[in-house]
């Protein structure tokens, strides 16, 4: 009897026993579940902590922790930080209307003066960019040519307020111009580095193209370095950022920024119908540039005053049977003009000298000793050394100012 009972009760323990530790192994999977994903968060967090805080045990970079993910999409985050700080720019010049000369023609508008149509003397053109707040109290950056010659700059925020807009400067030469709108309190921008960009990094732009305000399309780094002259925009000294996030005209002023919402560079959309390639000025170099547009309202560019091309067999013929200059060299920079009483000029630079170096740097093509210029102090030394008559020269110029 007892003997029954003991397998009666042990038989009714093994059947309450299956399901608890059924139950047991659900509950011990969800935690590892649980654990298992805040283990992962906590190694982010540690990860991001560990690039944070410095030797010292202090926190050196709190503001990045400030723009930690918190939808799970880092453009979104961008967009939603950024955004605000973007602006819309609507700009209108007046312009005066060129008329054939033959319409003027008295002998010409008496027999055809009720078929000539009436042009008005001046017409009013309008345009549309985009730029970003670089105050709160007002400041812009945008492209040089979306207020070019305006007569009136209107600025729009994201928030729908009008603002009319004052240019402090423009500066053709790098497409860059700051203008001032009376507020206070303004959503601004963080700048990033961009002489620190990798090719491949996240590359996202916001912008108002075609007129479809608060745009963003994303790309990566394409290339950074690009010459004016490999671009097709050879008066410009500018260094491009290449990416292929999509740039149209409407973007022109608007940021290029990294996965942290930094801006990177000035988007410029200065290649029409470009399939999947834009361009964009580095922040850096738009910086430095609208640092000296606020103070003095003008760029001071170094200046030496030659005319350059690069040395190739077809540019080698051309140049013997023009203008009689011989020259030997395979491959290099020749100078074929020197403008009177400029710095190479007083220097003693010749057309037909074929550049060598310049501070030491052995340089390739004109779009990279314009780059060796531009980075120049104006008044500054410049050591030059040319071949002439297959004899090597070393030269020192005084950098001057471009002229206006």
């Amino acid at each position: 009897m007892k003997d029954n009972q003991l397998n009666l009760n042990y038989s009714q323990s093994s059947s309450w026993k299956k399901p608890i530790t059924y139950l047991s192994l659900i509950l011990l999977g969800m935690g590892l579940g649980v654990g298992g994903a805040y283990t992962l968060s906590h190694s982010y967090l540690l990860a991001e902590t560990s690039e944070i805080i410095g030797s010292s045990g202090k926190n050196n970079k709190q503001e990045q922790l400030v723009f930690a993910p918190t939808t799970g999409n880092f453009v979104t985050d961008v967009v939603t930080k950024v955004g605000p700080a973007v602006v819309r720019i609507d700009a209108s010049r007046t312009v005066k209307t060129e008329v054939p000369p033959i319409f003027d023609d008295p002998f010409f508008r008496r027999f055809f003066g009720s078929q000539i149509p009436e042009v008005p003397d001046e017409q009013i053109q309008r345009g549309t960019g985009s730029g970003f707040i670089l105050s709160n109290d007002g400041k812009i950056l945008t492209n040089a040519h979306v207020v070019d010659g305006a007569s009136e700059v209107t600025v729009t925020l994201k928030d729908g307020r009008n603002f009319t807009g004052k240019v402090l400067g423009t500066d053709s030469l790098t497409d860059v111009a700051v203008i001032k709108i009376e507020a206070n309190n303004l959503p601004t921008v963080k700048q990033g580095n961009s002489d620190d960009l990798k090719v491949g990094e996240w590359a996202i732009a916001i912008g108002n193209p075609l007129g479809l305000d608060s745009t963003v399309t994303t790309g990566i780094i394409s290339a950074t370095g690009r010459l004016s002259s490999e671009v097709g925009v050879g008066d410009k000294r500018v260094e491009f950022i290449q990416t292929d996030a999509a740039i149209n005209p409407g973007n022109s002023g608007g940021p290029l920024l990294n996965a942290n919402g930094e801006v990177i560079g000035m988007n410029t959309a200065i290649i029409q119908n470009a399939q999947g390639i834009g361009f964009a000025i580095p922040i850096n170099k738009a910086e430095k540039i609208a640092d000296q547009l606020i103070t003095k309202g003008k760029v001071e560019h170094p200046f030496l005053g030659i005319q350059m091309v690069a040395i190739t067999p077809e540019i080698k013929q051309k140049l013997a049977e023009s203008k009689g200059l011989n020259i030997t060299n395979d491959q290099g920079v020749l100078i074929v003009k020197v403008m009177p009483n400029s710095p190479a000029d007083r220097a003693g630079l010749k057309a037909g000298d074929v550049i060598q170096s310049i501070d030491n740097q052995t340089l390739k093509n004109p779009g990279e000793v314009q780059q060796a210029v531009e980075k120049t102090s104006v008044g500054k030394m410049l050591p030059l050394q040319v071949e002439r008559n297959e004899k090597l020269l070393d030269l020192n110029i005084k950098v001057g100012v471009l002229p206006n």
